[in-house]
């Protein structure tokens, strides 16, 4: 305490330095809107989830785990694309709506292998395994790739119709005291 007491004192402290570093440090922000799009990627991902777990269950006895899984996943994405584009990145222009769908696909293709490779664990490990126990699975492994699905429509899909971010501002000068 002494050391740092004479240290600010006698001005060996840089406190100066210290202290715009962190001006610099606040004036650095999170992308722009993306805690808004968080909110509202999340109220989508739930209500796609619930859609996708209602389907599953429904196809599950005439197709299969695998096949009901792909084909309420496939089902859900497109609509989920179509969603996420209006509700949560603000496109509601027709132009590039069949590219972003096709990327959705894209997307889709990565959550299909994650909830696909879940359920043959799943099955390989508890042959006997029931539907609650395949749902649990799914829902999880559709956790994960919702991760990943946000971050790609963000990055990929939506990156060009996205506001960028402000840039950081320069400190101010300082005059010489």
């Amino acid at each position: 305490m002494a050391r740092l007491g004479r240290g600010l004192l006698s001005g060996r402290l840089p406190l100066a330095s210290l202290l715009e570093a962190t001006e610099a440090e606040r004036r650095v922000q999170a992308p722009a809107g993306i805690v808004r799009q968080l909110v509202r990627f999340s109220v989508v991902g739930v209500l796609s989830t619930a859609a996708y777990v209602a389907l599953y269950l429904a196809w599950r006895g005439a197709l299969g785990a695998q096949g009901a899984n792909a084909l309420a996943l496939l089902a859900t994405a497109v609509a989920n694309t179509a969603v996420n584009r209006r509700v949560t990145f603000g496109v509601r222009t027709p132009r590039h709506r069949l590219r972003h769908q096709l990327q959705g696909l894209g997307v889709f293709g990565l959550g299909l292998a994650l909830t696909s490779g879940a359920l043959a664990a799943l099955h390989a490990g508890a042959p006997g395994a029931g539907r609650g126990a395949e749902v649990a699975v799914l829902v999880t492994a559709n956790v994960l790739a919702t991760v990943v699905r946000f971050a790609l429509l963000r990055s990929w899909v939506f990156a060009s119709v996205l506001p960028r971010s402000p840039a950081a501002v320069p400190p101010p000068a300082r005059s010489p005291s």
